[in-house]
């Protein structure tokens, strides 16, 4: 992040609760089409939501973009090999995390108003407990390239700004959007399921 963004992110009036827990697992997609993968494993451990063992570890446990898909219920939803070849929708996404036990819901770009999506970001990335991902179109961003899946990281009230914590750092560092530019990011029509991108929320339940 430039010098300028750190700025935003420790100045005063700047919602930044998810901030150090996703930077702490911050995530490089393991291929071009991996992003909700790699986003929803940075979510997963920075919840703190039981992982399995990985191999080569030892006896330390966390979600990598391999085990998210190796819950029971997982498969179910969408498997790695689909992935690989399209990424996820939103519903997909979504699906996929609410079958590691945490309470995920997918809110469609078109059904929010740009009052409600301002206002989602203040409450969400002021408290630690949940953590919030966009499905963006990055060409409404002013970046090449088609949809993406990211997490939100802080919100900045007084420039009107949102970070986005880029799962695809070999080609886009984190950066500080508009939150009017990342509202009609989300309201372009995903042409995989024919409805608009979104964002997710996600929080632990009790007993993850």
């Amino acid at each position: 992040m430039e010098p300028a963004g750190m700025d935003l992110l420790v100045a005063n009036g700047a919602a930044r609760a998810d901030y150090g827990p996703l930077a702490e697992q911050f995530l490089t997609q393991a291929n071009l089409a991996y992003c909700g993968v790699a986003s929803a494993a940075m979510v997963l451990n920075s919840l703190a939501v039981p992982a399995p063992a990985v191999p080569g570890y030892g006896r330390y446990r966390f979600w990598t973009q391999d085990n998210v898909f190796e819950v029971p219920a997982g498969s179910q939803v969408v498997s790695a090999e689909v992935v690989r070849r399209q990424g996820m929708t939103l519903a997909e996404l979504a699906g996929l995390l609410g079958a590691h036990g945490v309470k995920a819901e997918a809110i469609h770009g078109d059904q929010l108003s740009l009052e409600q999506f301002r206002a989602l970001l203040r409450a969400n990335l002021s408290q630690p407990g949940d953590r919030l991902l966009a499905n963006y179109l990055r060409p409404t961003l002013g970046q090449a390239g088609g949809g993406h899946i990211a997490p939100l990281a802080a919100f900045h009230a007084p420039s009107d700004r949102v970070l986005i914590l880029d799962v695809a750092r070999y080609r886009y560092p984190s950066v500080w959007v508009p939150v009017a530019d990342l509202w009609a990011a989300i309201r372009t029509t995903d042409t995989t399921s024919g409805r608009s991108r979104g964002l997710i929320t996600i929080r632990r339940t009790p007993g993850t």
